[in-house]
């Protein structure tokens, strides 16, 4: 691998596309052999991310979801998940465990499942403009995957 590999992928905020995202992350990821488990946790806080977008970032219409992959030699994978739909007025309540703009069906938990499988989570927010969700981990990877 070069000092660092990168992936981007743009998809319409629709439900069908959530799968997609969490498979080509994971595919992506998947080529520096990481422990199962992490690659799990990687792909399920990226669900929650996308489904953010989906439910709350363009609550009546489809918009675009852009996100980007950047893993480096030493396995440091950064995962930023964007859109450019309503934004977050209050970005510290929003990650608040059980705080919802969703409705009764929504469990409020998108940050909290995210920042319990990430090694950081960081929100940038503006009402009107949109929102940038940054994970970050470390893998530990099974062997040398350097190509």
């Amino acid at each position: 691998m070069k000092e660092y590999d990168t992936m981007k992928l743009e998809i319409e905020s629709k439900s069908v596309n959530e799968g997609f995202a969490r498979a080509a992350v994971g595919a992506f990821l998947a080529r520096l052999d990481p422990e199962l488990e992490e690659l799990n946790d990687i792909k399920t806080a990226v669900s929650e991310a996308v489904t953010n977008c989906i439910v709350h970032a363009y609550p009546d219409r489809i918009g675009s979801i852009h996100i980007s992959v950047r893993v480096d030699a030493a396995g440091f994978a950064r995962i930023a998940v964007r859109d450019r739909g309503i934004g977050i007025t209050d970005v510290e309540q929003a990650r608040t465990a059980l705080f919802t703009t969703g409705g009764a069906e929504r469990s409020g938990m998108g940050f909290t499942v995210m920042e319990s499988f990430m090694d950081t989570v960081k929100v940038r927010s503006s009402p009107g403009t949109g929102t940038t969700v940054i994970m970050t981990r470390q893998l530990k990877r099974r062997r040398d995957a350097r190509s």
